[in-house]
């Protein structure tokens, strides 16, 4: 599955920190991700990312959030193998192909 997390503790005004413990967490689980400005992108199974996910929520209450928001987004295709480098790559493949139409009517 593919998936999009952030994790916002309420109230505080840099994340800055609480992000990179986020990050630093996901890294020691091995989990394949993908920083954004907006969040985090992962690959990966259900069993090994859930559990990996709920580490980095309690962690931002051990860093002294009193409140978290934890906000999750999935991607969950069964039919076939979908990578996140394949869904960035279609669009990119769409784009491309209609400039280029464009280009050749010109």
């Amino acid at each position: 599955m593919i998936l999009e997390v952030t994790m916002s503790p309420i109230g505080e005004k840099n994340l800055s920190k609480y992000v990179a413990e986020v990050i630093r967490i996901f890294g020691e689980a091995g989990l394949d991700y993908e920083l954004n400005p907006m969040g985090t992108i992962i690959e990966g199974e259900w069993d090994h990312v859930m559990p990996v996910i709920k580490r980095a929520h309690e962690k931002l209450f051990d860093l002294g959030a009193t409140r978290v928001s934890t906000l999750i987004k999935i991607d969950d295709r069964r039919d076939k193998e979908v990578r996140k480098s394949d869904k960035v790559e279609s669009v990119k493949r769409i784009l491309k192909e209609k400039y280029l139409d464009k280009q050749k009517t010109i």
